[in-house]
């Protein structure tokens, strides 16, 4: 505090400079806890905000008031914005006083948060940086094996490359009780590896566990189609709007999928009405193509429909 003449704030911006350089080194963490100690109602004020520096107080001083969830999802945000960063080496993040706590639906929002900002995270320096996240996850799901958090899990262990732990993730879950969000995970991941036979069986699966999810049946008929199966697209297009008659996104993909199947114009006219409405643009124009291609379409309408893309 003297180096820093007696401002709080100033001490918080010093100490979390020091936890960047070496989130290991326990120094830091011993003055912020003896600061705690000293003015808690101080330091709580000072790391309000949400500049990198107070997030990072935050996340400690999370521990130190014994609320481990809102502790873990923080460092899970300071971790999805600068992963280049081995956060997880903090001490009190292998603490038994945090371990044995910490809920696995809040660990598994922390994992999410991890993949928030779209980082490549499937390298050896990132997989050694997260190793401790892996660590964290296996304690605390052995505890607390939530079917719904280990699903989420998986993902960040998807988004690391390590599709095995993913997998074996997933049928810890199906152990506990099969829901559908295991089933999408498992889909995405064997949609990575470029296997789409067991992502449609996986994305069937999901849907024999909720018939009426109209987005599922919307999974799999993208599945057909980009395994080239128009026929298969149509049907699941068609169950899905048994469900939800008016969703938008189905409708436009029924139309992609009957003008590529069966050269409709009409099919390829109500895709054209409905593709600017789409918020989604690479699916749009994923749509859009597959239509194109379909049999003896009007050229004036395959026209039409390519200046839609534009």
């Amino acid at each position: 505090m003297a180096h820093c003449g007696n401002d709080l704030a100033a001490a918080v911006h010093h100490l979390a400079g020091a936890i960047t350089s070496a989130p290991e080194n326990p120094e830091p963490y011993e003055v912020l806890a003896e600061l705690w100690r000293d003015r808690p109602s101080e330091l709580t004020e000072a790391v309000q905000g949400t500049g990198l520096p107070q997030v990072i107080a935050q996340s400690y001083v999370s521990f130190l008031q014994g609320d481990m969830d809102i502790a873990a999802m923080t460092i899970g945000s300071i971790t999805g914005v600068r992963p280049g960063t081995a956060w997880a080496a903090a001490p009190w993040f292998t603490d038994e006083r945090f371990l044995g706590v910490v809920s696995a639906e809040a660990l598994a929002e922390a994992a999410l948060r991890v993949m928030d900002h779209g980082h490549d995270l499937d390298s050896d320096g990132m997989r050694e940086r997260l190793r401790l996240w892996l660590h964290a996850i296996d304690v605390v799901i052995g505890r607390q094996p939530v079917p719904e958090a280990m699903a989420r899990m998986a993902i960040l262990l998807r988004a690391c490359g390590l599709t095995d732990a993913s997998f074996a993730l997933c049928d810890r879950a199906d152990s506990v009780e099969r829901i559908v969000l295991t089933e999408v995970v498992r889909a995405g991941t064997w949609r990575k590896l470029g296997e789409p036979e067991q992502t449609t069986a996986a994305f069937e699966r999901a849907i024999a566990l909720d018939p009426t999810n109209w987005s599922l049946h919307l999974d799999l008929a993208d599945m057909h189609a980009a395994r080239g199966d128009f026929a298969a697209a149509v049907r699941s297009a068609d169950q899905g709007l048994e469900h939800e008659p008016s969703e938008l996104t189905l409708r436009a993909a029924r139309a992609a999928y009957r003008a590529r199947l069966t050269g409709s114009a009409t099919d390829l006219s109500e895709l054209i009405d409905l593709a600017p409405l789409l918020s989604n643009d690479s699916y749009r124009n994923v749509l859009i193509d597959h239509a194109c291609a379909g049999p003896d379409l009007p050229a004036d309408l395959v026209a039409d429909a390519r200046d839609v893309q534009a």
